[in-house]
Parts: C-alpha cells; sequence; structure tokens
C-alpha cells in the first residue's frame, strides 16, 4: 500500500495522529481539515491515497490527465519519476552532488532528459551497467524507495536487518536496496496499503504509491504537515477502544483450490480465508490473517461476484459487507475435452459440474470433484437441464487474484 516534519515531537504527533478517545482516527475515513478534494474523477473522497493525491497536485508537483483522471493504479515510469522529483526537489532543494552524464539510451531532445540529468546529479537516481537509464521501464517500489533516501541522504540508526524485519516480506528486498529502505523505513517514508507490514518491494509502483512517498519526504523535510493516515509504517498511536475500517478498504484472500466454474445462473455457498493480517497503524491486529469469510457467489452483470455475509475471527462472527469485482472470464466446454485437466485443482458449483458431466457424458465427475453449493444428489438431478449441447460456457474464477474483497461500508472492530 512517511517523513515526519522536524518539528517538537508533542506537536508532530498530535498533527500525525489526531487521536480521540475510542478511535483510531487514521481509519476513520474523514480527511484531516488541510487537505483538498482531489478533483480527479477516479480518485475518490475516502480512496486511501486521496490526501496524497490531493496535496502533491495542489503543489504541482504531479498532474492528471486531460480526461480529468489521475489513474492511481497505473504504473509510473524511471522518466516519470524523474521529472516528479525534479518539482519536488524545488521544496527539498538538493544540490548537485556530481557531474552530469550522458545516458546513451535517453536523447537530448528526450521528454524528460533535463529532468534525468537533474535527478542523476542530485543523487536520488543513477544508471544501469553500460551507461543506460531504461526511461521507459516501470519503476519498482523499491527503486522509489531507494531514491529519495539516497537523494535525501538517510541513514538508519538501527542495525538494517532489525529495522526490515517489520515486513514479512523482507527477504525479497534487492541487496543493494536494504540500507536506504531501512533509511526510509525510520524516517518514516514507507506507506504501505492495505497492510503495514507487507512491502512489496519488487512490484511496480503505481502513481498514488509514488505520490505518497513523495509526500511523507516533504513531511520529513519539514515542507508538508503530516497527513492522518494508517498506512504509514512506524507511527505509533495509542489505541483504546474500537476502531473503524472504512468503507473501500480491500481484504486480500485466498481459496483452497486454484480455480472454481460455475454456470453464469447459479449461486453458490463459498468461504474465504483472509490472506494477511488487517492491522492498525501501532500493528495491532484487527482481523488475522486465517480469518474466514463466509457469503455466496451470485450472478451479477453478465458474471459472477462474491458477496460476503459474515466475518468469522476465532469465535467472534459479525456481520461483514464487501463484495469482490464482477467476474465474467468464461471458459467453455465441449466434448471431446480431457475433463481430468479442466478440473484439476478446480472447485465446481453443482450446475457446473452437472453441465460438465451432460456435455462430455462424465458422470464421474458428480462424485469424484469438489463440488460447491450442493452433493452428488444434487448434480445427477441437473444432468438432464444440459443434454443434448455439444458445449457450455462455464465462469472460470481464480480465487487469488479475482475474489479479492472491498468493504462496502465501515467494518468496526476492537483490536486484538
Amino acid at each position: 500500500m512517511s517523513n515526519f516534519s522536524r518539528w517538537q515531537a508533542g506537536t508532530a504527533a498530535f498533527l500525525a495522529l489526531g487521536i480521540t478517545t475510542g478511535t483510531l482516527a487514521p481509519l476513520v475515513s474523514t480527511a484531516p481539515a488541510f487537505a483538498q478534494a482531489s478533483g480527479f474523477s477516479d480518485v475518490s473522497s475516502n480512496y486511501w491515497a486521496e490526501d496524497f493525491i490531493s496535496e502533491l497536485s495542489e503543489r504541482q508537483i504531479i498532474a492528471g490527465f486531460p480526461d480529468g483522471t489521475f489513474r492511481p493504479d497505473a504504473p509510473v515510469t524511471r522518466a516519470q519519476f524523474a521529472a516528479m522529483l525534479r518539482k519536488a526537489n524545488e521544496s527539498f532543494d538538493q544540490p548537485s552532488v556530481r557531474g552530469n552524464t550522458n545516458f546513451v539510451d535517453v536523447r537530448s531532445n528526450y521528454w524528460a532528459a533535463s529532468a534525468i540529468q537533474t535527478a542523476y546529479t542530485t543523487g536520488f537516481m543513477a544508471g544501469y551497467p553500460g551507461n543506460v537509464f531504461r526511461p521507459e521501464q516501470n519503476i519498482p517500489r523499491e527503486q522509489v524507495l531507494v531514491a529519495l533516501a539516497n537523494g535525501l541522504d538517510y541513514s538508519s540508526s538501527t542495525a538494517t536487518s532489525t529495522v526490515l524485519n517489520i515486513y514479512n516480506d523482507a527477504s525479497r528486498i534487492s541487496n543493494f536496496a536494504r540500507d536506504p529502505i531501512a533509511a526510509a523505513t525510520q524516517n518514516q517514508l514507507v506507506v504501505n496499503y492495505p497492510n503495514l507490514s507487507t512491502l512489496n518491494p519488487t512490484r511496480n509502483a503505481t502513481r498514488a504509491e509514488v505520490a505518497a512517498f513523495l509526500y511523507q519526504a516533504l513531511v520529513k523535510e519539514g515542507e508538508a504537515v503530516a497527513i492522518n493516515s494508517p498506512y504509514v509504517v512506524n507511527q505509533t498511536p495509542v489505541v483504546t477502544g474500537p476502531v473503524t475500517i472504512p468503507s473501500g478498504t480491500s481484504i486480500p484472500v485466498q481459496y483452497e483450490r486454484e480455480k472454481i466454474l460455475i454456470t453464469n445462473e447459479e449461486t453458490v455457498p463459498l468461504t474465504l480465508t483472509v490472506d494477511a493480517n488487517i492491522t492498525t497503524a501501532d500493528g495491532r491486529v484487527l482481523i488475522p490473517a486465517g480469518s474466514e469469510v463466509i457469503g455466496e457467489l451470485r450472478p451479477a452483470q453478465g458474471g459472477a461476484q462474491f458477496v460476503a455475509q459474515t466475518l468469522v475471527m476465532g469465535s467472534q462472527q459479525m456481520p461483514i459487507n464487501a463484495t469482490s469485482q464482477v467476474i465474467t472470464t468464461t471458459e467453455t466446454v465441449r466434448k471431446g475435452i480431457n475433463v481430468g485437466n479442466l478440473v484439476k485443482n478446480a472447485a465446481l458449483g453443482t450446475a457446473a459440474a452437472a453441465a460438465i458431466a451432460a456435455v462430455t457424458g462424465d458422470r464421474a465427475i458428480a462424485t469424484e470433484e469438489l463440488l460447491i453449493g450442493g452433493g452428488a444428489g444434487v448434480v445427477l438431478n441437473l444432468i438432464t437441464t444440459f443434454l443434448g449441447r455439444n458445449s457450455v460456457d462455464l465462469i472460470s474464477i481464480e480465487p487469488d487474484t479475482d475474489l479479492d474483497l472491498r468493504l462496502g461500508s465501515n467494518l468496526v472492530i476492537t483490536p486484538r
């Protein structure tokens, strides 16, 4: 999914965290008073990075597109990031620390040539062996953090391994990035959404994430007021009472099978498992990994959608309003198809199982494969519905990518 200004600790903590009795303010969807509306049609008021995007847009460090969008989830190229850095350096005011260089893949008339040269001479960015810059390459999250930590000359006062232990995927951080990311973490440049403990170092940075990192650097340099966000790593508020997880928050989930096949007309019960801890800014677990989300796959807009009904955390159960995206991907089943390959590590809705059995003539599927929504008897009764067909289209769902949930309303939970 963060640098604090050099103000006195008490003032900084108050502005950064905005604690009120019984509530962890960063998880409340209300924006702080100083944040401006983003004005972008695809950045809603409860989007996790809306405040960061809004503030940087006001400062003209980032901009949207002619159609009024910001495209927050789009990747950022190295050239685009260099251009953002040049605008941000008007506030950072970092001097040149080395001379110019001529990257072999950056023409003198390239649109970002000047910005790339500035990013290089000020120490924020460097090239690759062979004096290449790769301007059109998407920039990973770890490279963004390394650039900011190096360019602003940050270091960590604690052993790198100790600092990085807070990330559950620290082993994926590239060797060159470990020390700078430890420095970025300790100086509070890191913003992780939706889970504080997951860095995703090698994943391409999105426009929203780069905005968050840049803004946190401005905060650290005393050029901006800290934003009240629950996704800034290393915030340590004192929390009492229940916490509100705002509408729009993403919850990653997983399922025991690699694929689910259903017809576009059937409704089947399904239980998913939360894939990672959902935590407060101080690391207290709100929804532990392994919690169950009970709900149904239902027909929706020409496809299927998972609708959550109950969240189960150990002995605790509560209603939950959350849905997946609508899945419209289909897979065609025809006579003569290799049924074994089709259903390998797949869960079948009862109607889907009946359709496969009727089209292929393989009645064993009614009893041998994992079914959701009913038993073998139901499948056998449904087979007549599909007899005579030479093919049938089924909705094909990949749970690990298709079924991540988004809250449709606030969820109030007491931290553990």
